[in-house]
């Protein structure tokens, strides 16, 4: 037994031998030795290796082994070169011709820039080729001699010219997103096998060759995003073993040829909006029944929406949109009686056509599957559509821009997945339905110029994720409920235009997302809250046409981002606020028709005539010379009167901190242990470049579907090149043809211009302009995560980003979530911002600094030298024996509460001390110090 065993055990160890000397011997052959070292070759043309790829490819490891390579068992040459999205930067080496016996190669989703290595073409045995997603330029090479090539993947490059010559068995060719040039060659057609040919996204020019009728077995045709001309391609009709078919955004015109269903019957895919055509859809669309989407959008097409297209099964969107298309009886109608048929159906629009008349009971027979449903912009009468109540799964509800007249039923607000609901400019009348709280998923809520009356229903503030309210031009009465105010998510308020009356509710200061404010024409007085401008981040502020009086809020120069202020046309008194001329960014200042006296101011936006109105106003002296003002008078200062402001200004704001901390205190009890997920949230620069469209499309290879890198409502996240550094870059272009987009551009780019943080992804710029179509264009631009996800950090919509950077715990920045300890955090930040008159996104806060750094290396013996000051400036006036006294009482009162700051914004949650007794200490400063 045991000589047997020791036998087994020399046989075996004789075969391992052999097969080390075989593999040893194998590795010296010439053809061996020509892949290892054009592997060598390829690995020394790689510059940046983030995800560390090509770490087993040394001598150590044998090359068959190398991650990525796969070689013929029998000979170890290399059959296959997979490095598909690893993150590699270089330029393709060409001595990847040398790998003969390659079969597939595939470097996709990298960022390989120069030209395509004209070797490859040489590749006699290479069947796919996947070099998509890079930025490789130049002229395609010619693949004529690749033989047995039958899937070429090009697209998402900056490549230029036109077709390459391709093999006569090629299958699938992909080269959208690309620059190239020309017109379709005819010779195309010539390549039989082919079944998938796209060249979306780029600037081919010309008509469709006739001998496209040649393709037997074309499945996928996407030519959109060029500029071909003429007519429907005829030669498409040939095609019946189409499938997906897309030719949007050309400049194609003339009739859609009737029997284009009956040609097409395997169609599931039709694409033809933004194009020229006109005359009616064809009936024939039914004829393939296999249709899923039809996208027939911004043409001229007219006529009835033929009633065959129920019989469409599969059907899940229809949108024929930005059309001619007209309905004026019930038998005109009869294609949303037949769409009832249409079981999958997610998404319908007919926006901006000549639909009038009543909407049809039959729409309540529409499937249950139904998410989108836009019937706005049309001529469309009478009560509200009854058949809406049975669509429970609608989250877009788009009736606007018609002539519905009635009250709102109240079963809407059952309706419990609506986001979005537009019921603005038509004839409602009646309450406006109390029913509509219980939408908790509602984000944007149109109601605008319509005949609503009565209170402003406090229950709106139920609504906790809306974001946009628009009542404006209605007959409201009563005074503005607070709970609006208190929408955490809020970020725009039109109630202009009706009969509110009381006063603007103390609580405005609590919307600290707050972009847009417009209160104006109604009938509200009383004075201006002062902690308005606790709303950092509004950028529109209306409250003229009404009977505010009392002061102009000096805080209103703490929102740094203001754009446009008009207080006019009230019963305002006192002086302006020299806080005015710290807002850098405010374009239109309109104070006229008030009673404001006292001295004009001569910087910031006073210095710019043409954008201030102060006509009105009496009483108002000096300013610039071009407003003609009668001289100021100086009155010479009371020494009194110092001496009892210097005591306010450490006073007022201790007691506005104790209050914030009793306020914050209850809040944190009161919420106890939920819970709520931040995302994080993009950083911003301190330079802008300026980049055209253009750019930004050259950049996104025409914003190509390859590039596409995220979605979120309002935008899509592109990768790109940018700049002449090739700087590798996260676009986020804004659809601004969906509602709220514009907002949310604006609310992202006012927000990112102040933050600096260093968990945050860095923005390099923004772009606002026209595309190539002549239409509005608005992106910002992001550097790229080479190692995360961009979508993850850039699609985060603008509530979580407006009013937080700076002020959010480092747990939370870093993706953690909400806690009381975070709040603690916050708390402390407003504190010292307060008392040293900076904020957390100040520009002298970066890299590792930031204010409680600052704080924390000056304390306790630099304080005097740090702090705001205007808290010891006065000081400098009074008599020796009283400054001295009021210096030390007021330097340990300071401490004291700045030293509650350090405590409160402890990097780790564990070591803040809880409200609780922060609350107390503040308590006891105020009784030992200022009682």
């Amino acid at each position: 037994m045991k000589a047997a065993a020791t036998g087994r055990f020399l046989l075996v160890l004789m075969a391992c031998s052999v097969h080390a000397v075989t593999r040893s011997s194998s590795n010296t052959t010439p053809g061996n030795q020509t892949d290892r070292l054009s592997l060598l070759e390829f690995k020394n043309s790689i510059s940046l290796d983030p995800q560390q790829a090509l770490a087993s490819w040394n001598d150590s490891t044998h090359f068959c082994n190398w991650e990525g390579v796969t070689c013929r068992t029998t000979s170890n040459r290399v059959t296959n070169l997979d490095l598909g999205n690893r993150g590699l930067v270089g330029q393709i080496s060409p001595s990847l011709g040398n790998l003969t016996f390659l079969k597939q190669l595939s470097l996709a989703t990298n960022r390989f820039s120069g030209q395509i290595p004209a070797a490859l073409g040489q590749l006699h045995r290479l069947q796919t080729l996947y070099l998509s997603n890079n930025t490789l330029h130049g002229v395609i090479p010619t693949f004529g001699n690749c033989s047995n090539l039958e899937i070429l993947w090009l697209n998402g490059n900056n490549l230029v010219g036109g077709f390459p010559d391709l093999p006569l068995g090629l299958k699938q060719l992909e080269l959208g997103s690309n620059n190239l040039s020309g017109t379709i060659p005819p010779s195309l057609a010539n390549i039989t096998t082919l079944k998938v040919l796209g060249f979306n996204y780029n600037s081919i020019e010309g008509n469709f060759p006739h001998e496209f009728a040649k393709f037997p077995e074309l499945q996928r045709l996407h030519t959109g995003d060029n500029h071909l001309v003429g007519s429907f391609p005829q030669a498409i009709l040939n095609l019946s073993t189409l499938v997906s078919f897309r030719i949007a955004m050309n400049d194609l015109s003339g009739e859609v040829p009737p029997g284009l269903g009956s040609s097409l019957p395997n169609l599931q895919i039709l694409l033809i909006d933004y194009n020229f055509f006109h005359g009616h859809i064809p009936s024939s669309l039914a004829n393939a029944s296999d249709l899923r989407m039809i996208d027939m959008s911004n043409n001229s097409f007219t006529g009835v929406i033929p009633s065959s297209i129920g019989k469409l099964g599969n059907l899940y969107g229809l949108n024929l949109e930005l059309n001619k298309l007209k309905a004026r009886n019930s038998q005109d109608w009869e294609f949303i009686y037949s769409l009832g048929n249409c079981s999958k159906l997610q998404g319908l629009s007919v926006v901006d056509n000549q639909l009038e008349g009543h909407v049809p009971t039959s729409l309540g027979n529409l499937s249950v599957e139904l998410q989108i449903l836009l019937l706005g912009n049309n001529q469309l009468s009478g009560g509200f559509p009854s058949g809406i109540a049975n669509l429970r799964n609608l989250f877009w509800l788009g009736l606007g821009g018609n002539q519905f007249t009635g009250k709102v039923p109240e079963w809407l607000g059952t309706l419990n997945s609506l986001q979005v609901m537009n019921l603005g400019n038509n004839n409602f009348t009646g309450f406006i339905p109390s029913s509509l709280s219980n939408l908790s998923q509602l984000l944007y809520l149109y109601l605008e110029s319509n005949k609503f009356e009565g209170h402003l229903p406090a229950s709106i503030g139920n609504l906790q994720n809306l974001q946009l309210c628009d009542f404006s031009n209605n007959l409201l009465h009563g005074g503005i409920p607070k709970e609006m105010f208190g929408i955490p998510a809020i970020l725009h308020i039109d109630l202009s235009v009706n009969h509110l009356h009381g006063q603007l509710p103390y609580e405005v200061g609590y919307a600290k997302e707050l972009i847009y404010l417009n209160l104006s024409s109604n009938m509200l007085f009383g004075d201006i809250p002062t902690n308005i401008g606790n709303c950092e981040n509004l950028q529109y502020i209306g409250l003229q046409q009404n009977s505010f009086g009392g002061s102009i809020p000096v805080s209103l120069g703490n929102i740094r981002g203001l754009e446009v202020l008009d207080l006019s046309h009230n019963n305002l008194t006192g002086s302006i606020p020299m806080s005015l001329t710290n807002l850098q960014y405010l374009e239109q200042l309109d104070l006229s028709f008030n009673n404001i006296s006292g001295q004009v101011p001569l910087k910031g936006i006073f210095s710019n005539v043409t954008a201030v109105r102060i006509d009105g106003n009496p009483g108002l002296c000096g300013g610039p010379l071009e407003l003609h003002l009668l001289a100021c008078h100086v009155m010479p200062a009371n020494s009194s009167k110092q001496r009892h402001s210097i005591v306010q200004k450490v006073v007022i704001p201790l007691s506005c901190i104790l209050s914030l901390a009793i306020v914050i205190t209850v809040m944190v009890v009161w919420r106890g242990k939920q819970k709520t997920n931040l995302l994080s949230l993009p950083s911003f620069s301190s330079k802008f470049p300026k980049v055209s469209y253009n750019d930004l499309a050259g950049a996104t290879c025409g914003f190509s579907s390859c590039n596409l890198i995220g979605k979120g409502r309002y935008s899509s996240m592109y990768k790109g090149e940018l700049f002449q550094d090739k700087t590798m870059v996260a676009v986020k272009v804004f659809r601004l043809e969906t509602w709220g987009a514009q907002k949310s551009f604006i609310a992202e780019c006012n927000a990112l211009r102040k933050v600096r943080h260093r968990n945050l992804v860095p923005i390099l710029t923004a772009c606002s302009s026209i595309d190539s179509n002549g239409n509005d264009f608005k992106a910002l631009v992001y550097e790229f995560m080479t190692q995360a996800s961009s979508s993850t950090y850039l699609m985060s919509s603008s509530v979580a980003i407006m009013g937080t950077i700076g002020y959010i715990p480092p747990e939370c920045a870093a993706g953690g979530a909400v806690s009381s300890a975070g709040d603690v955090y916050s708390f402390g930040i407003v504190l010292l911002e307060i008392f040293l008159r900076r904020r957390p996104t100040d520009d002298m806060f970066n890299g590792e600094m930031n204010i409680t750094k600052f704080v924390e290396m000056n304390f306790p013996d630099r304080i005097p030298q740090i702090i705001d000051p205007e808290l010891l400036v006065e000081q400098q006036h009074l008599c020796p024996e009283t400054s001295v006294a009021m210096k030390e009482k007021s330097l340990e009162c300071l401490l004291s509460v700045l030293n509650i700051g350090l405590l409160c914004t402890k990097p780790s949650p564990n070591e803040r001390v809880c409200m609780q007794e922060v609350t107390a200490r503040l308590h006891g400063i105020k009784k030992a110090y200022i009682s």
